[in-house]
């Protein structure tokens, strides 16, 4: 499959091990002890996946995970403390895309790489080129997965773009929180826990003026959620 992937651990052991196997699948690693550099890194390489620890050493992985989403898109795993839910949930709600617990086996890791990268890939590059969606003020880019509210670019995550994108595509119809997950994550989604809540909950903060009473995604109680298209 390949690809690049950028490792965030300050264990070197594990970096080592990680990066000959993933090295022996035809990817790319880079990968740093800490996260005092990894938006330059990520701008220099261009990995087509972060694997970030959260109990980071000078700067804790969830702030990384907070800076990415200020400015990239690229698809987050965080590897936290096996039981630490607390680190899983948060994480989630900054904007990962995927989580492991430790300790792991390399081929567990690399499964759940394959699984992101293909489930976050365009489904076909030539029928998103220069496709938009628009609902008054708001554009959703296909091609450049971005989005623009009066013109100005709003940051999102891979998973809040592909969420935004099913409810856009699906305008005016009611959502269940299961059509959301297989249409935006497809077959490879590994459902959390309120997962789609945490996404809709943070795009909300995105696109709306009064989060707290949604004129754009509305909550249909007892069925799901529904993109309303402004009159």
């Amino acid at each position: 499959m390949g690809g690049k992937v950028l490792i965030v651990d300050d264990d070197e052991k594990l970096r080592k091990l990680v990066r000959e196997y993933l090295e022996g699948y035809g990817f790319q690693v880079a990968t740093l002890p800490d996260g005092l550099c990894v938006l330059e890194k990520i701008r220099d390489e261009s990995p087509d996946i972060v694997i970030l620890d959260v109990m980071l050493p000078e700067k804790d992985g969830l702030d990384v995970l907070k800076e990415i989403r200020m400015v990239h898109s690229v698809p987050v795993m965080m590897l936290t403390a096996k039981g630490e839910d607390a680190d899983r949930i948060v994480g989630l709600e900054l904007g990962a895309d995927d989580y492991l617990a430790k300790p792991f086996s390399p081929r567990e890791l690399l499964a759940r790489i394959k699984a992101v990268l293909r489930r976050l890939a365009p489904e076909t590059k030539a029928a998103e080129e220069s496709v938009r969606i628009e609902a008054g003020d708001l554009v959703l880019d296909k091609a450049r997965h971005i989005l623009l509210i009066e013109d100005k670019e709003v940051p999102l995550s891979s998973t809040e773009y592909r969420v935004l994108r099913v409810l856009m595509e699906n305008t005016n119809k009611i959502l269940s929180r299961d059509q959301i997950m297989n249409l935006a994550r497809g077959k490879d989604f590994m459902a959390f826990d309120r997962s789609i809540d945490v996404h809709i909950s943070k795009l909300r903060a995105k696109l709306e003026s009064d989060p707290r009473s949604p004129k754009r995604i509305k909550t249909i109680w007892g069925s799901g959620y529904m993109f309303v298209s402004p009159k």
